[in-house]
């Protein structure tokens, strides 16, 4: 659990008002990914979600990284951007498989052995992927917003086709009825809602809209048995994309698994509700070491 040590000093420092958020450019599997460090301490590997890459789950990584070394990385896609409203990119679809894949070779590349791996929303699909195919790269496992296996709904089907045809801007009443979902409730004006815009569209929409269409086919559900890393489960009580009830399932799923619900946040709680998700997350690590 330990960062290799030629990559110890190597990293270039980016964002001077955070201070200690470092990035690094590196190139796996013929595809580059931006690696960002926050933080020190025991290594905790951050996977982001669909949309907003890991700069949208920057309010929970700060809370993350007053207790260790957070490192997390943009997705395949997030850095392929491309002319046109729809955003084409020259990598519009990526397999979850891919995803975890990458993953797996970036732990190689950075010289982690067995860190902790937390994924949120699709990153919680790539996660499960990775412990699923690979459950000896993982000290422990933690999850939230997502389910074994994703039910597409009527919803979800109406958000890709849009994503997928029509350009969109960010006052569209389109995207305040999404926003809606990911907050569980019509999202007060100010900093932290034209934030999460601002980073939501930093994704190109044929990029959205392709990994909507992967967690479509995503089912880990008759290989969940494979994962052997003390496993959290996170969920927002209120989380109107994927119920809490199914994450619950999940968490009821896996050996060993804990399960803990965030009181009032929705799908996007490591921003709404970044505190109380990392403070699951310590818990989580304290109750691993006191197994030991």
């Amino acid at each position: 659990m330990r960062l290799s040590t030629k990559w110890r000093d190597s990293w270039s420092t980016i964002v001077p008002e955070a201070g200690s958020r470092r990035s690094h450019r590196v190139t796996v599997n013929g595809a580059d990914f931006d690696v960002v460090r926050m933080g020190w301490g025991d290594p905790l590997v951050v996977v982001p979600g669909m949309a907003g890459g890991w700069r949208l789950t920057a309010p929970l990584l700060r809370k993350l990284a007053k207790q260790h070394q957070v490192i997390t990385y943009s997705l395949r896609g997030d850095l392929t951007h491309g002319a046109g409203p729809l955003g084409h990119t020259r990598t519009p679809y990526v397999e979850i498989g891919q995803h975890a894949a990458d993953l797996a070779a970036l732990l190689e590349h950075l010289g982690l052995e067995r860190p902790s791996v937390l994924g949120v929303s699709f990153g919680g699909a790539v996660a499960l992927e990775l412990a699923v195919e690979q459950p000896r790269l993982l000290d422990s496992l933690i999850v939230q917003g997502i389910e074994s296996r994703f039910h597409a709904t009527a919803a979800s089907a109406i958000v890709r086709r849009v994503l997928e045809r029509y350009p969109l801007l960010p006052n569209s009443p389109f995207l305040n009825q999404f926003l809606n979902l990911l907050y569980a409730k019509k999202p007060e004006p100010g900093p932290q809602t034209d934030f999460v815009i601002e980073r939501i569209w930093e994704t190109p929409q044929s990029v959205m809209a392709h990994r909507l269409a992967q967690l479509e086919h995503f089912d880990v559900t008759d290989r969940l048995w494979r994962i052997d890393a003390p496993t959290l489960v996170l969920a927002g009580s209120k989380d109107a994309i994927i119920p809490v009830s199914r994450q619950k399932r999940l968490a009821q799923d896996v050996s060993g698994a804990r399960f803990e619900a965030i009181e009032g946040a929705g799908h996007i709680g490591f921003v709404t509700h970044a505190d109380s998700m990392a403070r699951q997350v310590q818990a989580h690590f304290q109750r691993v070491k006191a197994s030991v």
